[in-house]
């Protein structure tokens, strides 16, 4: 027993004065245990005690100084130095489960006495298991508040026009790309977006028809609209001259916008038509085409590191895209700026008739219509006309968007539609928002969108 209480201390010198002082504290009270042993009162009962009650307690001790010499050493260590998990001590209520029989009632002081004496001595409690660790707030993604950043869909890639539509409609906001144009939609109804920034037309190549199809199978409301000048780059891979290229690619609308610049440079090169025109520029850029340009923004080409070959390429330097903003829910309507209102109606009756009174409608009330456009009726795209003197005649049902300047909290406005409501099948108004009334200018190309809390 004296052998077992000499090892206990260590034989480094440079141990820890933590690690000495817990285990001298074993050391003075295993030796009064083997003093009390020796006395002819306690031999007796000790004695009594069976081998195997004292192989148990000299294991409950070599755990205990193992448990004390490693993590006693390892305090004075730094604290990213690896610790070996096996070595930690046990519980407490571990170790007092370890009990002996009654007739050692002695000894069983003894081990507890060297249990706690090993805590008071600086050794810890053994490190939980890996358990999850319960979710805080940081870990939620709420949707964003009035005056936090908003997130933005539009469709494209960074660098698109629609990106600084985007950033020119909500300053701030978080722009969320989307492939295609039905997807900026779904993203705004499956609540992924707040909002999204969609062109509607062009001065130079007209509507995009495709966005007046998709604001009627949707139902989501324009709250706002913004127009953006383009200018148009010519952007190739850094070294390649415009002479050497065959084939220019970008967005349809853009080539047709830059169709007479692009013969006028002399450029004897194919049309190939891309989703986007950032989308042409990255294509260029990744596949490393030396024979291929892209007609894009300047933006673009800092993207994706080409070089701009011709600035400002477009035919008409008062090219401008008028862009819809669109929202789950509608705006109040106000009086106190200039407001637009967008509808959509279809007609009952057969002839011109009908348009002209819903014309007449807003005529007599003074409202000015900034916009007229038709589409066919995805239902009924065919009426039949049966006329016995000159057979059967064929005709299409058309769906009519019409924009004018007027809120719908101005009474001259909601009487127009109570008249049109009249002798229309169909009427839906597609949103009451505020005009873009922005000065800007063909000279400079979009800039991008910053990254900070919007002010809507």
């Amino acid at each position: 027993m004296s052998s077992m209480v000499a090892a206990l201390l260590p034989s480094n010198p440079t141990a820890t004065p933590n690690h000495r002082c817990a285990l001298l504290s074993l050391r003075r009270r295993l030796t009064a245990a083997v003093r009390f042993s020796q006395c002819p009162i306690a031999s007796a009962s000790f004695t009594r005690a069976s081998r195997s009650d004292w192989q148990a307690l000299c294991a409950i001790l070599s755990s205990k100084s193992a448990a004390a010499a490693a993590l006693g050493s390892s305090s004075d260590k730094p604290s990213n130095s690896p610790v070996d998990p096996s070595a930690a001590e046990p519980d407490h209520g571990e170790a007092t489960n370890h009990r002996l029989p009654s007739s050692t009632n002695s000894t069983s002081a003894v081990v507890k006495s060297v249990v706690f004496s090993a805590a008071a001595g600086g050794v810890d409690l053994a490190p939980t298991p890996n358990l999850p660790r319960p979710l805080s707030i940081a870990d939620l993604s709420p949707a964003p508040m009035h005056g936090s950043r908003l997130r933005v869909a539009y469709q494209g890639v960074p660098g698109a026009y629609s990106e600084a539509a985007a950033g020119k409609a909500y300053p701030n906001c978080e722009p969320i790309p989307c492939d295609q144009f039905e997807v900026a939609f779904q993203a705004v109804e499956l609540w992924i977006a707040d909002r999204a920034v969609l062109p509607v037309e062009n001065s130079l190549g007209g509507s995009i028809h495709r966005n007046y199809d998709l604001l009627l199978r949707h139902r989501l409301h324009i709250v706002g609209e913004v127009q953006l000048p383009v200018h148009h780059c010519l952007l190739a891979l850094p070294g390649v001259r415009k002479e050497y290229l065959t084939r220019v690619m970008s967005h349809p609308q853009a080539l047709a916008q830059c169709e007479l610049t692009l013969t006028r440079l002399g450029l004897n090169v194919t049309r190939e038509s891309f989703d986007d025109t950032a989308g042409a520029a990255e294509y260029v850029a990744n596949n490393g085409l030396r024979d291929t340009a892209a007609i894009a923004s300047a933006r673009a080409a800092e993207l994706y590191g080409l070089q701009v070959l011709a600035d400002g390429i477009q035919d008409d330097s008062g090219n401008v895209t008028r862009f819809v903003m669109l929202a789950r829910e509608p705006i109040i309507p106000r009086t106190d700026r200039p407001f637009k209102t967008s509808i959509v109606f279809a007609q009952d009756r057969e002839g011109t008739s009908v348009l002209f009174k819903v014309l007449s409608a807003f005529a007599f009330r003074d409202i000015s219509l900034t916009k007229i456009e038709s589409r066919p009726h995805r239902h009924r795209p065919i009426r039949l006309v049966d006329d016995a003197n000159v057979g059967t005649a064929k005709h299409f049902e058309y769906m009519f968007h019409v924009d004018f300047q007027a809120s719908m909290a101005e009474p001259r406005a909601q009487n127009a539609l109570a008249e049109i409501q009249e002798f229309t099948s169909f009427l839906r108004v597609l949103g009451s928002y505020p005009m873009d009334m922005t000065p800007w200018s063909t000279s400079s190309s979009p800039t991008p969108p910053p990254s900070s809390s919007p002010s809507l």
